[in-house]
């Protein structure tokens, strides 16, 4: 009896230890990536050319109408950088995630980022790329 409960224990702590990797590592792991982007597009000039794709998508533009801060989050399926890494992670997988952004960190063609958003459109529903485009646009927009 007394071994049963010292297997409990350790099972248990090892689940604890393993949800707080989790939980810290996607923060960490969203923050990279959302740094290593950031970088490549400013590095690339592209910054003017996004936000305008960004300010004329019609989806964007309804959600927008009464002012970035009077959005309703509540109807997007996640509102901050770490949900939106754990769902494209979670839609796209791990590889494919580093994939892409290695491709980004090295530098993409018109070709290379054609595909990439073709991965995404496929792989997440409507509803989570406004919500991808949501936080790109508050994102560019930081001040």
């Amino acid at each position: 009896m007394k071994i049963l409960k010292v297997l409990t224990l350790i099972v248990v702590i090892l689940l604890l230890l393993g949800f707080g990797v989790y939980h810290f590592g996607t923060k960490i792991a969203s923050d990279k990536v959302m740094e290593n982007v950031s970088t490549e597009i400013k590095k690339s000039g592209e910054v003017e050319e996004i936000k305008g794709m960004l300010e004329q998508d019609p989806q964007l533009q309804k959600l927008l109408e009464n002012g970035i801060e009077n959005i309703d989050e509540s109807k997007l399926p996640f509102t901050t950088k770490e949900d939106a890494i754990q769902t494209v992670v979670k839609k796209i997988g791990i590889k494919e995630a580093q994939e892409i952004q290695s491709k980004v960190s090295d530098g993409v063609t018109n070709d290379e980022k054609q595909e990439i958003l073709e991965k995404v459109e496929n792989n997440l529903t409507e509803e989570e790329i406004l919500a991808l485009k949501v936080l790109a646009y508050k994102e560019l927009n930081k001040k």
